[in-house]
């Protein structure tokens, strides 16, 4: 047991499990927003203009998704609100003091033709870039690489602030900037099942925010209502309970609330937020559904967070490939745990995900990313039944290796591989459909 890993395991969870509100992509550009906004000490009064440029990656998943509390789709007004009233403190919980008033104002300037959105020639995966322009003044802030870090700050065309330089691709990561370098499937599973319970406690909070998430997704008209449709299904007798259709209709409820913009928060994963909503939610169910007590609550939710990092850090942080498949893999670790598995049948479970989900695509954040969730979910239980069976996909068939950790590697390599030009024909269609 490699008990060298187990800091760097749990810096890299509190870095990349947090509190999110709303679709990160537009979020970060409400961020940026809100960071000039608060470098020329101003208020939406002085705004003259707003000017955004975005890679093409952060285009496609931030053209179609609802902003929360606004009940508007798109970048221009995430970059209205985050200028109007985003909380430059407040990182992907940016846009959480906004009011009704703030909203008005914020479509007001798009009505003015105040905001323009353009795709910027750049190598970053993640990348976007607001300017605040006012009458004698202006500010631009670039965010890249994470959805909240700031690489550059120009205040009146003259750079204030620039960043250490990071690593922008996988290709380009060094032994410290991603833990799991020397780090394997084993090794996770030995942190998150003996690690001291005190250290790993705060995982709890994922189970918190992504379950509310899930309430209000049932109780509100959000998206597509995926999970409400199936609470409605079962209650006209076309469903029947049961662990599976709990799984599909919690964890999708969370999702259709998340993607119609309600204003409260998700415990994101990996920088998504639906990540975190399908990392949490198939374990919190199957947790009630065995009766389990806190502390197997707390490992199961740690071992699905953190198993779900490890196979997306092997990719770039925005891909052709939908990110609720990686994050249910984790989710799978977590599952068969906690329905009596070990680490040959969460290998075996995993390695079934792989074989069954790994080619789906992503087109863009959006409310139809629920129904992918809930794809990807009924997937994990699937997966984990059969492996608690002893049944899997083999090394001999597909991209499935013998051992899990190549098969992680396989699914990286065609998703940073073959899949980026995927992702290009994905953005032409979107854009010019």
């Amino acid at each position: 047991m490699k008990h060298t890993f187990w800091p760097a395991f749990i810096d890299v969870v509190k870095r990349d499990v947090v509190p999110a509100l709303g679709c990160t992509e537009p979020v970060s550009v409400a961020l940026a927003a809100a960071i000039a906004v608060n470098k020329l000490n101003i208020n939406y009064q002085n705004i003259t203009a707003i000017n955004v440029q975005v890679s093409a990656n952060l285009m496609k998943n931030g053209m179609g998704v609802t902003v929360p509390g606004t009940g508007m789709v798109g970048l221009e007004i995430a970059a209205a609100a985050g200028a109007v009233a985003g909380d430059s403190n407040a990182q992907l919980e940016v846009l959480k003091n906004l009011t009704a008033n703030d909203v008005a104002i914020a479509k007001n300037m798009l009505d003015q033709k105040m905001v323009t959105v353009s795709v910027a020639n750049v190598s970053n995966i993640l990348y976007s870039k607001v300017t605040i322009f006012s009458a004698d003044r202006s500010a631009s802030v670039t965010i890249a690489n994470s959805h909240t870090h700031v690489l550059a700050i120009e205040e009146d065309g003259i750079t204030t602030y620039i960043a250490d330089p990071q690593p922008t691709s996988t290709a380009t990561k060094s032994i410290t900037s991603n833990p799991f370098s020397d780090a394997s499937a084993q090794d996770i599973f030995d942190f998150a099942t003996q690690a001291p319970l005190a250290d790993i406690a705060f995982i709890k909070q994922a189970y918190q925010l992504n379950n509310d998430l899930s309430i209000e997704g049932l109780e509100g008209n959000y998206g597509l209502q995926v999970g409400a449709t199936f609470k409605r299904s079962m209650e006209r007798g076309l469903l029947a309970g049961g662990l599976l259709t709990d799984v599909l209709l919690r964890t999708a409820a969370a999702s259709d609330a998340r993607m119609g913009g309600a204003m409260k928060p998700a415990m994101s994963n990996s920088g998504s937020g639906n990540q975190g909503i399908a990392a949490t939610m198939p374990v919190v169910v199957v947790a009630e559904f065995i009766n389990a007590n806190d502390e197997q609550l707390i490992r199961a939710l740690m071992l699905s967070h953190l198993m779900a990092i490890y196979i997306k850090s092997y990719q770039n942080k925005l891909s052709a490939l939908c990110g609720a498949t990686t994050a249910s893999m984790g989710a799978v670790a977590g599952m068969t745990w906690l329905l009596g598995g070990d680490i040959k049948q969460i290998s075996i479970a995993i390695n079934s995900m792989i074989g069954d989900i790994a080619g789906m695509i992503c087109d863009g954040a959006k409310t139809s990313c629920a129904m992918k969730v809930s794809s990807s979910a009924g997937s994990a239980v699937k997966s984990a039944l059969m492996a608690l069976d002893g049944i899997g996909v083999t090394g001999n068939e597909g991209i499935v290796a013998h051992d899990v950790d190549s098969t992680i590697r396989n699914l990286s390599m065609l998703a940073n591989g073959s899949m980026t030009q995927t992702d290009v024909q994905i953005l032409d269609i979107m854009i010019n459909k």
